[in-house]
Order: C-alpha cells, then structure tokens, then sequence
C-alpha cells in the first residue's frame, strides 16, 4: 500500500488538484492506494465514486496539518505501508516514519531565499527523503541551488488524460462568437503577475496594426482581473480581447481548439514561477503551438521552434517578434502539428511508468 498525502484534491478546481487526483487514479491501477486529503465542500459524492479510499481532513489551516500528520502516524503504526507520497514538503513535515517518502516540488514553493527560515525548513524535509520528484529540469535545478541533494532529485513531468473529444454544439458556438476574427491567441489561466497577461496585450496592441482582426482570448479569474480589464481599455482593445470565467470544461476545449496560439510566456515575479506549465500540454493535446516564457519550467513543456517557441517574458519586443514569427505564413500550423504529435509522451499511461521505475528502486 501507498499513502498519498495532499493538501490540492479535487472536488476543488486546479492544476495541482488535476495532478495529484490524475496520479492518484493512476498510482491505483498498479497499487493499493489511500488518500489523505484537505476537506472540501461536496466531497462526499466526488469521494464515494473513487475506486480508493479517500480520507478527509478538516479543521483551520495550522490545526489540520497537525491533525492530518497525527492520523497519518497512527495509520503507519497500525497498516503496512510501502512508502508516502506527498504533493508539498509542508505534507510531510509532521510525519513521523523511517517508511520510504517520496516528495513532489513544482516551483514557487521550494523557491525561497538560501538559508531563510523557510528554506532551511525544507530543505531539513527534502534530504530526509527517499527522493524528490520535482516537474521540471529548472525545478530540478533551482531545489539543488538551494541546498537539496542532487542525487536525491529526479524529474518526472506533471501527466494529462487523453484529450476528450468536444461537442460539435460548442465549436460552433465558439465558431459564432469569433466569426471573421483572426489570428487567435489565448490563454488560461489565473490573472496574476506572472502568467504576464499585461505584456502579452501590448504586444497585441501593436500586432493589430498588421492584424485588425486580431482576437486574445483569456479565460481565468484571479486577484489582476480588474488591472488587466482597465489596460485593455486604456490601450483600446475591447474589440481584441475577449474574457471568459466560470464556463464549462467543453466550451473552454472548445475555445482552445479554435484557437492559433496557446500564449503564455511566464516571468519570476517576486518568489512566484512556473515550475513546468501544464496548459501548454493541454493546447498541445487540440493541436495548438505556444508562446512559453524562459523563466521557468516551459522548456520541459515547449520545444522551441518545434512545437512553439521559448521567449524572454521580461521583454516585450521578444513576446511580440516570437509572436510575429508564429503568425506569419500560418507558421502556427507546423507548430501546432508538431505539438500533437509529441504532446503524447505527458499522457498519464507513459508518465505513470516513470513513477513505477522511482518507487521500484
């Protein structure tokens, strides 16, 4: 048996949600599995549906942690365990077994300033486990600068499902609602500083001039929703930009799929960074190339020039050039055909065999 030990599970939405619920589905066909999640509203018909058991923990931030670990050390004394799985160093902290663990890092959490109390705390975490799994070569890199074991850190990409076919209902609703509009950029995404949203419409306000029918789609929510509504005003792009939040899974697919360009070229902002950047996968998946940022784990995500390309985030000529280059002649096509093609290797059926090979060892 293995525990997998979360603070991100659904029925809540997100990356880190879809990642460790995708590994633990996947971790249960090759293993007996049990959960130890946060508690979540509704969780109780999302729970009952899992074909392992799944058990919640409830309570305030500081006191759920400490109870989480208390019953996580009394389930260790009382069942055989093969080892632990946890999806943040804060999981493990409090748990207290000579059991394999096995850590996942994925950036902006282990990217703390050397010999900080916070790194120090994690690092006193990381290189007491078996290994750490970060999702990417610069999350790799970055928790090794920091002082972690670099014999102890292995790179396994976060896995996708199998791109669900859409509904012929939703492309055509996507197809009336864009009409003539051409080229398509999107991105999704939460609105914060370092998805980059801003730098991304001023190389949309210059682009326009060789592309009137230019269209950006964003769709997320976030604490910059409003900032970023206010700029697309202030440089006259209402007519370019198009917002949506709180739409269905299809529709969202949908909104991809007829789309050019999946658009996200990433900075650092302060100790915030994309550790790998599953949504360039996922508009892989319909055939779409991106524009990914240096910053970060995006060239795990992007080959450049093959299936989109790598830009500096922090440089707005770069974002436009690198966006110019992938509209011309419809380069975005070959881009977005390269990218099907090899989007493949991150489905959960391959990346499940590299976790196979980790925990074997």
């Amino acid at each position: 048996m293995y525990l997998i030990v979360t603070r991100s599970f659904p029925p809540e939405l997100g990356g880190m949600q879809n990642l460790m619920w995708g590994l633990a589905k996947e971790m249960s066909k090759n293993f007996m599995i049990k959960v130890f999640a946060d508690h979540q509203e509704n969780h109780k018909e999302f729970d009952r549906k899992a074909n392992f058991s799944i058990e919640r923990v409830g309570g305030i931030k500081f006191l759920r942690k400490i109870r989480k670990a208390q019953l996580i050390n009394e389930f260790l004394k009382e069942n055989k365990v093969q080892g632990i799985i946890a999806d943040h160093w804060k999981s493990l902290e409090l748990i207290k077994t000579d059991k394999k663990k096995y850590c996942l890092i994925h950036g902006k959490e282990i990217n703390h300033p050397k010999n900080s109390y916070q790194n120090k705390r994690l690092n006193n975490v990381l290189n007491n486990v078996k290994k750490v799994i970060a999702n990417s070569e610069y999350t790799k890199n970055l928790v090794i600068d920091n002082g972690v074991d670099k014999n102890k850190v292995v790179v396994i990409n976060p896995g996708v499902n199998p791109a669900k076919e859409i509904n012929i209902k939703s492309l055509n609703k996507v197809e009336s609602l864009l009409k003539i509009k051409t080229p398509r950029l999107i991105t999704v995404s939460r609105f914060d500083k370092r998805k980059n949203h801003e730098k991304v419409l001023m190389a949309i306000r210059n682009l326009k001039q060789l592309y009137p029918n230019i269209v950006y789609i964003c769709i997320g929510y976030g604490e910059q929703e409003e900032n970023i509504k206010s700029l697309v005003k202030e440089l006259n792009l209402e007519t370019q930009v198009m917002f949506f939040k709180e739409i269905s899974i299809d529709l969202k697919n949908a909104l991809i799929a007829k789309s050019n360009i999946f658009v996200m070229p990433s900075i650092i902002h302060k100790t915030s960074v994309e550790g790998f950047g599953i949504s360039y996968i996922e508009a892989a998946q319909y055939g779409i190339p991106s524009l990914g940022g240096k910053d970060g784990g995006a060239s795990d995500a992007i080959s450049h020039e093959k299936t989109g390309l790598i830009c500096n985030g922090n440089d707005l000529d770069d974002i436009y050039s690198s966006l110019k280059i992938m509209i011309e002649n419809k380069k975005y096509l070959e881009l977005g055909k390269n990218a099907k093609n090899l989007c493949s290797k991150f489905e959960w059926s391959n990346i499940i065999e590299n976790y196979k090979k980790v925990i074997n060892d």
